[in-house]
């Protein structure tokens, strides 16, 4: 079974009453199939936090959708949702959302514990082991068959270190493009990502 497949999923932003003019886009089509650490990096505001709440049901789409472990997020009981996937956002902490349907319509999650585990620009305090220790959790929940997101922005060097020390995978996130890449080489290649990464890289 794959593990995350994001089937077609668009999100719009909009404002205005009478007339409504689309003021953000985002695009995302991809499939993983098995468990691992992908690092996740894209400028400010192009979607990055978007495409998690999309991911963990947080945030309802305009169009497509998200299957995790075989099961629409969007379809699932709201409190329920985060046994399939879960967002922790900066400093671990679980990112919440508001229902909009209630429960009862809804169908169970039929996990007791997410498949799916995305890290949101997670706070990597440079005391002694502490980075260590947050690297082998990573790990770990890899080797438990999980699936891991881990967004960076790498404004330090020892970031990007980080993101190419345990991630498997890249995704790349500009101005609501999703680009998949399947090691650094490939994204470090890439003319939109390399110009982001500047001299980091």
């Amino acid at each position: 079974m794959t593990m995350l497949s994001v089937q077609h999923v668009v999100k719009e932003y909009t404002r205005g009453i009478l007339s409504r003019k689309v003021t953000f886009r985002l695009e995302a089509s991809f499939d993983i199939e098995q468990a691992g650490i992908v690092g996740v990096m894209g400028p400010n505001g192009s979607g990055k936090t978007t495409l998690f709440e999309l991911i963990t049901g947080s945030n309802a789409p305009s169009a497509g959708r998200v299957l995790c472990m075989g099961k629409n997020i969007h379809a699932v009981k709201a409190r329920e949702r985060d046994r399939l996937a879960i967002h922790y956002h900066q400093s671990y902490q679980v990112r919440r959302f508001a229902r909009r349907r209630p429960d009862f319509l809804l169908q169970a999650a039929g996990s007791e514990y997410p498949a799916v585990h995305l890290f949101d620009e997670p706070q990597f305090n440079t005391q002694d082991g502490y980075i260590g220790f947050m690297l082998d959790f990573f790990r770990r929940l890899r080797d438990e068959g999980r699936l891991v997101f881990v967004c960076l922005h790498p404004t330090e060097r020892y970031h990007l270190e980080i993101l190419r020390e345990i991630c498997e995978r890249f995704v790349f996130v500009d101005r609501g493009k999703i680009s998949l890449f399947p090691d650094y080489v490939s994204l470090a290649s890439d003319a939109a990502a390399a110009g982001y990464l500047g001299t980091a890289a």
